[in-house]
């Protein structure tokens, strides 16, 4: 009996050590303890499980990966950093923003400017006619193919005395032309019109140019009223700073230090002012430069580089030699000249002339049972002589002289206006740039005092009040600086415009 007992007993230890060392086997290792080798330690000796590596060989570690690295075969990814298999590759980042040059956004507002495009397309269409006008002039050549069934009634003609027989076979060769003076007239104002589109155009690249040169300053603009407004935040902040050690050196009031907060938080209003309108300007000129909508970009400042004012002689011959405006009146009053032949050709007579070769039969043969020549060839001549409509062609005549002295009139006013827009511009941009070197002082002077106003401050001798109206002066200065820049750029921009210079 106590034999029995004694034998149970050892089994049961037996199986209790067996699972306690599948239990040791099975687990994972804890973290931050070197994981289980299951690298043999001699070449055909595995290791035992739980049992630690040979002396001198150091525990398997896990080598960290680099993103977008995958883990060696069979090494899981390290603690706190995510598998790189569900992340996505890396060749899907995101390119630098697109940098344009003035020059650059004028070449993308003409190949995307709809004016421009609609412009374009009505001077194909112009051309279109024109060529049609020409071909008109030209002789013309087509085949002719005809069958014709008549119910016979025991006649040669049939039932229809006009028909040569109950079968008529007709295949022929036509060519006709037309001696008119209409015709010329016609190809000429066909010319003039396509004249008058493409001058047109050329009205629609100027104002695409000018929407260009507003858009592309105001962006400038723009981006250097957020550094301006980013230096007068630093000087806030500065100021800040001076007054608070001030205050606890018991050399200034904490009424000092809530002035310079104040300023300080109206900076940063001013800043965010700034980048939103930044944004703004950006997207005005992306609708004229870009085929769709973007926003990453960004324009190169070339306000210190404006060209110098031409004389205004010279800006004036240029003027009446290439302004837009002035090409399109004067095409326009082509065009309306011409058209007074083209009334006045309804009084002449109109002779045409053709030509046919082929067959007319009633059987499609050579021969015909009387063996006569069945093909064979037939020319007529026509001419038309107009004698009564009623005054209409009198009414077209007046009707063309008056469009004539109409557009006479838009020449003139053009040609006034143009002289009043240039006399305008010039002097907008001479004042500009006289304006220029005084602006620049100003700046200088309100830094200058700016600086002489903090040192008077820390010296005890000026109130933060005179600090804060310092900062606010040198705030100006410099946006009135910036803005002095781009109105001289852009008077430049549209004297140059108006010239038909870019």
């Amino acid at each position: 009996m106590l034999g029995e007992m004694e034998h149970k007993l050892l089994v049961g230890i037996i199986l209790s050590s067996a699972l306690g060392l599948y239990a040791q086997a099975v687990q994972p290792p804890a973290t931050g303890q070197p994981p289980i080798n299951s690298q043999p330690s001699k070449p055909g000796q595995p290791n035992t499980p739980g049992q630690p590596p040979a002396t001198g060989q150091p525990p398997a570690t896990v080598q960290p990966t680099r993103p977008g690295q995958f883990p060696p075969a069979g090494q899981p990814a390290p603690l706190g950093q995510p598998s790189t298999i569900d992340q996505p590759s890396a060749t899907g980042q995101t390119n630098a923003p697109l940098t344009l040059t003035f020059q650059q956004a004028l070449e993308r507002a003409r190949k995307y400017g709809t004016e421009i495009q609609t412009a374009n397309i009505t001077v194909l269409l112009a051309r279109e006619d024109r060529i049609q006008a020409k071909a008109a002039m030209l002789p013309q050549t087509q085949l002719f193919n005809q069958f014709i069934y008549t119910q016979p009634n025991g006649l040669p003609s049939g039932v229809f005395i006009a028909n040569d027989g109950p079968h008529v076979y007709a295949s022929q060769g036509q060519a006709h032309q037309d001696f008119s003076l209409t015709k010329w007239a016609e190809y000429r104002h066909a010319m003039a019109a396509e004249a008058v589109a493409k001058a047109k155009a050329d009205l629609a690249a100027r104002g695409i140019v000018a929407t260009t040169v507003q858009d592309y300053y105001a962006l400038v603009i723009a981006q250097r009223k957020v550094a301006n407004a980013q230096k007068s935040l630093d000087d806030a902040r500065r100021f800040l700073d001076i007054t608070q050690k001030q205050e606890q050196g018991g050399e200034a009031a904490h009424a000092d230090v809530v002035k310079a907060q104040l300023q300080v938080q109206q900076r940063e209003r001013d800043l965010a002012d700034a980048r939103q309108a930044i944004d703004k300007a950006r997207v005005m000129l992306a609708v004229v430069i870009f085929p769709d909508f973007r926003m990453d970009y960004t324009v190169v400042d070339d306000l210190e580089q404006a060209p110098p004012l031409t004389p205004f002689s010279e800006v004036q011959d240029l003027a009446m030699s290439k302004s837009p405006e002035l090409r399109a009146a004067q095409a326009s009053l082509f065009q309306e000249t011409t058209g007074i032949p083209l009334a006045r050709a309804a009084y002449l007579p109109l002779l045409s002339f053709d030509y046919f070769f082929g067959i007319d039969a009633n059987q499609v043969a050579h021969y015909n049972r009387e063996h006569l020549n069945n093909i064979g060839s037939v020319a007529q001549a026509t001419l038309t002589v107009p004698l009564w409509n009623w005054g209409a062609t009198q009414s077209k005549v007046r009707q063309a002289e008056l469009k004539v002295k109409q557009a006479q009139l838009d020449l003139n006013v053009a040609q006034r206006q143009l002289l009043a827009n240039l006399h305008s511009f010039y002097l907008e941009a001479q004042m500009a740039q006289a304006q220029l070197d005084s602006l620049k002082r100003s700046v200088d002077l309100s830094a200058e005092s700016l600086r002489l106003t903090l040192l008077r401050y820390q010296a005890g001798e000026a109130t933060a009040l005179e600090v804060v109206d310092a900062q606010t002066t040198l705030s100006q200065a410099r946006n009135a600086y910036d803005d002095g820049l781009s109105r001289y750029r852009v008077g430049i921009a549209n004297l140059q415009t108006l010239t038909g210079s870019i």
